[in-house]
This record gives C-alpha cells, sequence and structure tokens, in this order.
C-alpha cells in the first residue's frame, strides 16, 4: 500500500507547490488564495489516504488524473481564473470528470455485479457506467444553478447555454467511460482509459475475484 510519501514526483511535486502557495498567501495577507491553495492541498489528498484507509490500491494513472483534475479545477480554474482567461477550459474538465466518473462507477457496478454474467452482461454495466457520469454531471449544474440563485454568484456564466454545453460533454465523456468498460468486459483492453482499468482490477483483485472467470464465459 502507498503511502504519502511513496508518490510519483510528479504528484509530490504538485503537493509540494501547493504548500509553498499556502504559505506564500499567508505571508502576504492573500487570504482567499490560502483558503483555495489549502482546500486544493486537502482535496487531492484525500484520495490517496481513503485508498490506504480501505486498502485500495490506486495505479498511477488514476492518481494522478484525480491529483491534477482537483488542481486544474479549483487552484488554475479559481486562483488564477482559467475559468475566464480560457473559454475552452471549463468544458474540458467538465468532459474530463465525466470520464472520471464513469470509470469509478464502472468500477464500482464491476465489483457488485462481477461472477454474474447473467445479471449484468457487459451491455448492461455500460449502461449503468453511461447514467451514473450523467447523474453526477446533472447534479453538479443542479449545483450551480442553486448557488447562482441562492448566493448570487456566477457559475452558470451564459446560463442555459452553458448548461447544455456542461452536459452535452458529459454525455461524451460518459460514453467514452461506458465504451471502454464495454471493451474491457468483452477482452478487448485498448487505450489508456481500458488498461487503467485492467490495472485497477489486477492491483485490487480481492474486490474481483471472479473477474477472470466472468472473462472468459
Amino acid at each position: 500500500m502507498l503511502s504519502l510519501t511513496d508518490q510519483n514526483p510528479m504528484i509530490k511535486a504538485i503537493w509540494l507547490l501547493l504548500v509553498l502557495a499556502v504559505l506564500v498567501a499567508l505571508g502576504v495577507g492573500r487570504w482567499t488564495m490560502a483558503f483555495v491553495s489549502l482546500a486544493t492541498l486537502v482535496l487531492s489528498l484525500i484520495p490517496v489516504v481513503l485508498a490506504s484507509r480501505f486498502q485500495i490500491r490506486l495505479p498511477l494513472p488514476f492518481l494522478a488524473a484525480i491529483t491534477g483534475f482537483v488542481f486544474a479545477t479549483i487552484f488554475m480554474g479559481e486562483a488564477f481564473d482559467f475559468y475566464e482567461r480560457f473559454w475552452w477550459w471549463d468544458l474540458a474538465l467538465h468532459g474530463s470528470s465525466a470520464v472520471g466518473f464513469g470509470i469509478i462507477g464502472f468500477l464500482f457496478v464491476f465489483m457488485l455485479f462481477e461472477g454474474d454474467r447473467l445479471a449484468a452482461p457487459p451491455v448492461a454495466l455500460a449502461l449503468i457506467t453511461f447514467c451514473f457520469a450523467m447523474t453526477v454531471g446533472a447534479i453538479w449544474e443542479i449545483f450551480e444553478f442553486g448557488m447562482d440563485v441562492g448566493f448570487g454568484l456566477n457559475m452558470q456564466k451564459s446560463g442555459l447555454v452553458d448548461t447544455m454545453g456542461d452536459l452535452m460533454i458529459n454525455a461524451v465523456g460518459a460514453l467514452l467511460a461506458a465504451v471502454s468498460g464495454y471493451f474491457y468486459l468483452k477482452g478487448q483492453v485498448s487505450g489508456i482509459l481500458g488498461h487503467t482499468i485492467r490495472q485497477f482490477v489486477e492491483m485490487n483483485r480481492k474486490l474481483y475475484r471472479k473477474s477472470k472467470e466472468r472473462l472468459r464465459k
């Protein structure tokens, strides 16, 4: 089980940068920057802590993607205002988050149904994966609407156009995750998503004890 000190140098560099950002922001009195940097650091550490707590091994691409996404969303997006500087920033993050949540949903559902080929054929798991990722995306859009109405923020930017654009990008990301899961179950592993799924399953065999038998059927 990897500890915080056993992580990839790139991930360690991001954590160190965030620590320095917190210290510098506190030193110059930029409290908002300090809060954002600290929040980003804490959120990026949570997956490692939870994985260690529940004895789950995370593949390097998986952990790197989570850390990079949190860093890009909160630190770069909010602290450096990338959402306003680059029109495609929000869309890219929505798409990547849909892929990520789709993969997480697939791994979780596969863990629940693995070994029962009749109850959960590949196409059914792929459909559940797609629906899970779309549900997360829709809940986030509801959250943005609630924050705009309740607190006078501007998270939806252009309103309906922004919301629909996010949902369409979310659908593309969810579809990619669902297709990757489907082909994995069919024994046709390809691309970074398929290899990440296979690596996670192989590193956590205790959660997928019957996966090999299922894939042979």
